[in-house]
Formats: C-alpha cells, structure tokens, sequence
C-alpha cells in the first residue's frame, strides 16, 4: 500500500496584512466594501454578457470569463482576511491551505491567459477586420476559453505536487494574508531547489513571460496598423478599442511582478499582493464599462424591462425609466 507523505505540521497561522490590532476594524470593513463591490460589478458584468444576445460576441465572452476568475480570486484571497476578524481564528488546515495555494496560482495563469486571448482578438479586429468573423467564431472563441481555464487548472500540479512531499517547516506562521507558495518556500526545512527551478521555468516562463510575450507582439502588430490610418477620427476609434484592454494588462503585469520578484516578504510585497487580489478585480469591471457604449446601452435596457415588468407603481415607472435614460447617457 502507498503511503501518503505527511507533515509535521497539520495547519498554519495567516498573519494577515498587518499585525497593529489598531488597524484590525479599518481592515476589516475596506476589505469587505472592496469585496462586495468587486462581487456587484463582476456578477453584474457577467450576467449582462449572459443574458444579453447584443454582448454574445467574443471581446465581451472572455470579459465574462474574466469576471469569473476576478470573484473566485477575490473570495480564495480575502476569506482569509474578513474570517479571521469575525472569528478571531487566523489558523487554516494544511489541506485546506495547498488548495487555497492551488486555486490561487490557477486563477492567476488563467486570467493571463484570457488577458492574451484578448490580445489576439483585438488584433484580429484591426489588423483584419474582413476576417474578423470568419477568424474569431463561435468554435475559436470556445475553444481559447477552454484552453485557457485546462491549462490554468493544469500548470499549478507539478509545483503542487513537490510541495505536498515537503516533510517539515520551520514555523507555522505565514507572512502573508493567504497561502502562496513564495511564503510557504520559505518557511519549509527541505529542499527547495527543484521547486523554485521548476517554479521559475513553468510560472514565470510559461505563465508569465509567455502570455505578456505574445501580448506584446500582437500589440506592435496593432499599432503598427493603427499608424497606417489616415485619419484621426480612426486612429482614436481604434486605440480606444484597446485603451481599456492595455490598461488591465499593465496594472496586472505591474503588479504580479513586484509580487513575485521582490527578494523578501515585506510589507510593500503583501501589498502588491492585496492590489493584485482586492484592486485589480474591482477595477475591472469599472475599466471595461465606464466608456462602453455596448455594455451601458445593455445596462439600460436590462433595467427598462425591470421597470416596465415592475407591477409596482404603475404610474412612476415612467418617470423611473425616464431618469435611467438620462443617467446612463
């Protein structure tokens, strides 16, 4: 019979962001007024992008896709934060700490790689735009979308599978506010060489590097022919088109890097961390609506028809709707 690897340890301490009681109540409730926003502006993206056939085009499918993994990354991350206060228990099991470090590194591979499916659909958009349905149907789309979240899911179990060898760590305590494998390298007693070669070559090669590699040239290609247009009108169209895109992407990239690359775990790095999970997510949504004439002219009829299906006052849903319309112009 195998025998499963264990661990002297069986749970860990989440330190948290800060270690001032002081700060406890203020952390607590930004934390979770940043959640709830983040839960309302991404369900409310996504259920738009569901049950609007006006959005069921690939630009906004994989803005659904994003939304997804921005609400599952903000609740992996953040439980830990709002739990710990209400229950003034910081502990979490070894189990249930691998899976949070699982989900956490598959949501991040995930969200960059629908990041360069995007890419590459804005450079079909502009580069060929004849082709551009012929190029990004309803087959293509599915299919980057789903290898997008298989190869997301799959990328994490070769570094999950070594962690989960690991025998001892020199302390239960984890600088951090969830489990991720850079805190929990340095807290374990064996080896970790095979670890981080591994976790540099698959997490910042192929994850990282790959995906910001393949974004970057299709974004040469894309301006490249955006300088081609006579006309000024068209080549503010068509940065316009991707200014929302290219501004997720750097406040990504900015981000993940000074999270991953910085040599100690120290305050400024859970910080990138925090910005990375709470900020990042919520502004999102915020990024890709506010200057979307398709996503707001949705919006407005979505809650037209709520206020025509209204049975409740019959004579102000007029007035109701009158005031959306002049809102959402």
């Amino acid at each position: 019979m195998m025998k499963t690897p264990k661990n002297e340890t069986t749970f860990f301490i989440i330190r948290g962001i800060t270690d001032d009681p002081d700060f406890d109540v203020i952390i607590f409730f930004l934390v979770l007024l940043i959640y709830l926003t983040t839960l309302a502006g991404n369900m409310t993206f996504f259920l738009l992008v569901c049950f609007d056939r006006h959005l069921h085009t690939p630009m906004y499918i994989f803005l659904g896709n994003l939304s997804i993994v921005d609400m599952l990354c903000s609740t992996i991350t953040q439980h830990n934060v709002l739990l710990g206060f209400i229950t003034k228990d910081k502990s979490i099991t070894y189990t249930s700490c691998m899976a949070q470090m699982y989900m956490f590194g598959s949501l991040t591979g995930q969200e960059l790689l629908i990041l360069t499916a995007m890419s590459y659909d804005r450079y079909v958009a502009i580069c060929r735009p004849l082709l551009y349905h012929n190029i990004m149907n309803k087959r293509t789309c599915v299919l980057l979308n789903c290898a997008c979240w298989t190869w997301g899911f799959l990328q994490v179990m070769p570094p999950l599978g070594i962690f989960y060898t690991f025998t001892c760590y020199s302390s239960i305590v984890i600088n951090h506010f969830f489990c991720d494998i850079i805190p929990l390298m340095k807290l374990s007693c064996n080896d970790t060489s095979l670890l981080r070669t591994l976790f540099f070559m698959e997490c910042l090669v192929l994850i990282g590097c790959t995906p910001f590699i393949l974004t970057f040239i299709s974004y040469v290609f894309i301006i490249r022919n955006i300088l081609k247009i006579r006309s000024t009108t068209g080549k503010r169209k068509a940065f316009y088109t991707c200014s929302s895109h290219l501004t997720v992407v750097l406040l990504l990239y900015t981000t993940l890097f000074s999270q991953y690359l910085s040599s100690d775990l120290k305050d400024s790095t859970k910080l990138s961390a925090l910005f990375n999970t709470a900020a990042v997510p919520l502004l999102n949504p915020l990024i890709y609506s506010l200057k979307n004439k398709d996503f707001k002219a949705a919006f407005k009829r979505k809650l037209i028809l709520y206020f025509q299906k209204s049975e409740k006052k019959e004579h102000g849903s007029h007035i109701q709707i009158f005031i959306v319309q002049i809102l959402l112009q």
